[in-house]
């Protein structure tokens, strides 16, 4: 699975950006997508992921804010962020993932990485 986000930017605290993410190859039902991010010095986090039946999760610190959605027939996947803080300024990540009866977080459930897109939030 290739995958390849779009849409980051620069905007001022409260402002919106909405990251895409587009999978080529073959995907599979039950499987799980999601957005992480890195801000430097830090380790890679679990912003929200999304399972092929709809199921959503997010962290909490996002919950409220960023919305998460994906098209299983045309492989991507989106993130709408609102309301954005400084604290939100790293590196996201569109990850793929296998089949889960729950799509977490956890970077380690994830096996396919797009190249990422920057995002900076300033105040």
């Amino acid at each position: 699975v290739q995958l390849v986000e779009f849409g980051g930017g620069s905007v001022q605290a409260g402002g919106s950006l909405r990251l895409f993410c587009v999978a080529g190859g073959y995907t599979y039902s039950g499987d799980c997508m999601g957005w992480f991010r890195q801000a430097p010095g830090k380790e890679r986090e679990g912003v929200s992921a999304i399972r092929s039946d709809g199921s959503t999760s997010y962290e909490d610190s996002v919950k409220g804010r960023f919305t998460i959605s994906r098209d299983n027939a045309k492989n991507t996947l989106n993130l709408q962020m609102d309301s954005l803080k400084p604290g939100d300024t790293a590196m996201y990540y569109c990850g793929y993932g296998s089949w889960r009866t729950y799509c977490s977080g956890d970077p380690g459930n994830y096996g396919y990485w797009g190249q990422g897109t920057q995002v900076t939030v300033s105040s």
